[in-house]
């Protein structure tokens, strides 16, 4: 990770908490999975796989300030990226169109 050694010590703790909140979320979602019909399921599944992926662009980045700036106190980042995510749209458009 890139910056300062503080700075990456920093970073490392809250990108802990960061990777823990993606698998709060990811388990909710699982747990709502398990109890919806099939055309539901599919669609909680689809945002879980958006949210896997949205993981990984978080988890990839290497800049301490980054952590820093954007995670430092977790509100709703994760639940806000997904929702602003086009394919979450289109999911949520088909709720919309039956």
């Amino acid at each position: 990770m890139i910056g300062t050694v503080s700075q990456v010590e920093w970073a490392e703790r809250i990108k802990a908490q960061v990777s823990a909140e993606f698998d709060r979320v990811a388990k909710t979602l699982e747990s709502v999975a398990r109890k919806q019909c099939a055309q539901d399921q599919l669609n909680t599944r689809a945002i879980i796989a958006i949210l896997e992926e949205k993981r990984i662009e978080v988890m990839a980045k290497d800049h301490a300030g980054y952590f820093i700036r954007e995670w430092q106190e977790l509100r709703d980042q994760v639940r806000t990226i997904i929702l602003r995510d086009s394919r979450y749209e289109a999911i949520k458009g088909s709720y919309d169109d039956s």
